[in-house]
Parts: structure tokens; C-alpha cells; sequence
């Protein structure tokens, strides 16, 4: 007793200074944070001292009439028996710039749907804009609320110049609660973009550039049929990353497709032999075997019919028909062999992009739209479904680079704030990745060496 009557002395100022450095820790964490984030933790404050009140109020608690052990022990044998208890979960609560996420505890009778109607009651009492729960594990659940919008809070993004640890994985943005959204690439034969002019379309894709270019497993070619050339266009920044570029001229694009369509071929008949598997992405891409990304910006450019009888009109209904097919091989056939296709244009429909084309690709973006025709032909029937969601929604100048997809394991679809990336960190990134750029025909022509074997010969193409 002696001995424990002196350690009991050391107690007081040892809990002194436990608390005196948590303070310290918590002022400089909110001295140090953006204005959002202090807000966000005067807000989680006060969601943590108020949620067992809240909770009573909206119905998260349920009546325990089992007394708790001690009570059972503790009970005498003529005193009448203890009261009910009223359990309510218990919460971890974390800020960041746009509001508070919290992670629950379920109860029997209170679970994840409890909690989901109960999400606008805690976004009028937390002073949300809207309030998602989802669930987290077993008997868990996360709930999100957002005081500001970030749909409608624009983002910039500085590319690291770092190469990606994960060359599957696309970070496209944040969502309607904050929350990075992410798509995989391994397995994806090609991804539509669409969106009238000026809604971020080409941004969106700017960054996927930036990146992905730091790595040498990734091989970039893009036709836009904006321009004539490069210089004029969105990829002036980026071409130096580019193994090819060609503008507005079917004959250049027929040509580069065609050359395209070859490596595809070469990559099928030698893919076993060479990388032992069926599938590039069993082993995933290698600066010897590149993910190598064609974009498509105005797409419509290169699949358009033209109609008329003089010799020069039948040429070009040529070269479009020609181009469509030679596209429908590479978005149907290239996937196992790591070939992705990113087609982009005002508007999807099958005038602009074939419909044998567009449905094959299972990622579906769109921005803005002006009717609800050009959201069914990015996005497919059922957004018509989620009138909320629609890309007909986002014609306000404040929604310029949001996007709107449909996203596995989530109801309905999901609207994205895309990040916007400047001209100067383009052309920053090109530069400082241009000496990675290598054609895929001769990386393979390299590996079949090594390996002893041969292939078809290359197609040349002037770059």
C-alpha cells in the first residue's frame, strides 16, 4: 500500500502533462490548417459532444433490459431490479476541408438503414449540405457529411512528375462528398468522353497525360480533330510525351489506326510466347510491353459519313468507314494485349461515335449536356432514372469540370469534380518525361530479340 500511496503522487502530473501536450498538438493542428479545415474542427467538436443527445432525438439508440454484469453482481436480493439501459453507438470523428466524417457503430434494430434514413435529420442538425452513409465493414458504417459543395469548388491539380506506383489505377477526382473517386484500367478495351466545348472535357484528360507520363510503361499517340497540327491544339504541352500525333487529315489518322491495328496484331500472335500469359494483365504493363493509350479528341472527326456522288466525297466515306473498322478492332481486340482507346466528343451519339464502338467501352464519362438524348447516348438508359445525377444539370458556369459516370458498386451515378491542370505544369511534365517516349513497335521488336523469336514486320509511320 505504501508503495502504491507513492506512485499515486507521480499520477496528477503525469496527466497533467499528457493533456497539456494534447492541447498543444490540437492548436497547432488547427493553427496550421486551411480555413475549411478549421471549421471542419470547430464543427467535429461539436459533433462529438452533442451525438448522444442527437442520436436519442433521431432514433439511434435501442433499450438494453438486460442489466450489465456488474449490476448482476452487484444487485440485492429484495432491491427492485435496475433500470433499462440506452445504448448509443459510438463514433470516431475526423475534419477536413469540406466537412466531418464519422465512423459508427451498429446496434441490434439500429443498422445501416436506420442510419441512412436518419441522414438528412443529422445534415440539418451537423449544418450539412447532404449527408451520405455508407456501409464499412461489418457492423460498422461511415457516414459523410459536406458543408460546402465540392462540386461547385474548383480544384487544381500539380502533377508530382513521380511515376505511379499503380499504373491501374485512375484518380479522376472527388465526389458530391469529398471522396477521392478512382476507376481501374486493367481489363478496359476503351473509355468515351463526352460533354458540349468548354466543360472540361479535355482537361479531364490533360491530367490522365501528366499522370501516367512519368512512367515508362505507359505509351501515349492522340489524333485530334480539332487541328491541323500539334501547335494549334489542346496537346501542344503534351505531344513530347506523344509516340505519335496526327490533327484533322483522314489519310494521317487512317494511317496511324492502321499502324495501331498491326502492333495489336504482332502483340496477339506473340503475347504467349514472349510474356508466358494470354492476358497483359496478368503480369501488367513494362517499359518492354507498354500500356499504350490511344486518344481520340473530336472523334466524330474521323467516323462521320459523308454523303455525295463526286469522287472526292466517296474517298473520304472510305476513309471513315475504313476508320471505324480498324477502330472497332482495337477497342474489341486490344484489351488483352494492353492497348486502351480514349474517345472523346461533343456528343456520343451514333452519329458522332459508332454504336458497335461506344458500347463496347465499359467507362462512360460525360460532362455537360444540353438535352437529355446526348446524357442517354454518354451514359446509357438509365440515367434517365436519376434526373439529379443527369449532365443535363451541369450548365452552370460553377460546374465547369464536373463529370458524371456510372461507378461499380454504387446505386445510380456518381458526379465528379475533375481537377483542373494548368498549360505550364503540362509542358512541364512533357518536358522533363519526353526522353521515356519510345514507339511500342520497337519495344517489341527489342523484347522479340531478347527472346530469340520473330514477329510480322512493322509498320513504318513518319511521326
Amino acid at each position: 500500500m505504501e508503495a502504491v500511496t507513492g506512485y499515486a503522487s507521480y499520477v496528477l502530473p503525469i496527466a497533467t502533462a499528457l493533456i497539456g501536450v494534447w492541447l498543444v498538438w490540437t492548436v497547432v493542428r488547427y493553427v496550421r490548417a486551411d480555413r475549411g479545415t478549421r471549421v471542419s474542427m470547430r464543427q467535429a467538436v461539436r459533433v462529438r459532444w452533442g451525438w448522444v443527445r442527437l442520436a436519442r432525438m433521431a432514433g439511434l439508440t435501442v433499450t438494453d433490459k438486460t442489466p450489465s454484469l456488474l449490476a448482476q453482481i452487484t444487485a440485492q436480493k429484495d432491491s427492485p431490479p435496475p433500470a433499462p439501459r440506452v445504448l448509443t453507438p459510438k463514433i470516431k470523428v475526423k475534419p477536413d476541408q469540406f466537412g466531418v466524417i464519422v465512423r459508427a457503430r451498429t446496434l441490434p434494430q439500429v443498422g445501416l438503414e436506420e442510419y441512412q434514413k436518419s441522414a438528412w435529420f443529422l445534415a440539418d442538425a451537423w449544418r450539412c449540405t447532404r449527408v451520405s452513409v455508407l456501409p464499412d465493414g461489418p457492423g460498422k458504417v461511415v457516414i459523410r457529411g459536406v458543408r460546402s459543395d465540392p462540386l461547385t469548388t474548383p480544384t487544381t491539380h500539380r502533377p508530382t512528375g513521380r511515376p505511379l506506383t499503380d499504373l491501374t489505377r485512375w484518380e479522376l477526382g472527388v465526389d458530391e462528398y469529398a471522396a477521392r473517386v478512382c476507376v481501374s484500367l486493367a481489363n478496359v478495351p476503351g473509355v468515351t468522353v463526352a460533354g458540349v466545348p468548354g466543360a472540361g472535357k479535355t482537361s479531364g484528360v490533360n491530367k490522365f497525360v501528366c499522370d501516367f507520363a512519368p512512367s515508362a510503361a505507359v505509351q501515349i499517340a492522340a489524333a485530334d480533330g480539332k487541328v491541323s497540327r500539334a501547335s494549334e491544339g489542346d496537346y501542344a504541352d503534351l505531344v513530347k510525351r506523344m509516340f505519335a500525333f496526327c490533327g484533322d487529315d483522314l489519310d494521317e489518322a487512317n494511317a496511324l489506326f492502321k499502324r495501331l491495328v498491326e502492333l495489336r496484331k504482332r502483340r496477339s500472335a506473340t503475347i504467349r510466347d514472349v510474356l508466358g500469359v494470354k492476358n497483359m494483365w496478368h503480369v501488367g504493363p513494362s517499359p518492354e510491353w507498354p500500356l499504350t493509350v490511344l486518344i481520340i479528341d473530336e472523334a466524330h472527326t474521323y467516323f462521320r459519313e459523308y454523303k455525295g456522288s463526286d469522287a472526292e466525297t466517296k474517298r473520304l466515306a472510305a476513309l471513315t468507314a475504313e476508320n471505324a473498322r480498324l477502330m472497332e478492332d482495337l477497342v474489341k481486340k486490344g484489351r488483352s494485349v494492353g492497348i486502351l482507346v480514349i474517345l472523346i466528343s461533343q456528343k456520343t451519339t451514333g452519329d458522332a461515335i459508332p454504336t458497335f464502338i461506344r458500347d463496347v467501352c465499359p467507362i462512360g464519362l460525360s460532362f455537360a449536356h444540353k438535352t437529355v438524348e446526348a446524357a442517354v447516348a454518354a451514359l446509357g438508359e438509365d440515367i434517365r432514372n436519376w434526373p439529379d445525377s443527369s449532365p443535363v444539370t451541369l450548365q452552370d458556369p460553377a460546374y465547369v469540370g464536373v463529370a458524371v459516370m456510372a461507378m461499380q458498386g454504387r446505386p445510380g451515378n456518381t458526379r465528379i469534380r475533375t481537377p483542373y491542370v494548368s498549360d505550364t505544369d503540362a509542358a512541364r511534365i512533357a518536358e522533363a518525361t519526353s526522353h521515356l517516349t519510345a514507339d511500342p513497335d520497337l519495344c517489341l521488336d527489342a523484347l522479340l530479340r531478347t527472346t530469340g523469336r520473330t514477329a510480322p514486320p512493322t509498320p513504318s509511320l513518319t511521326k
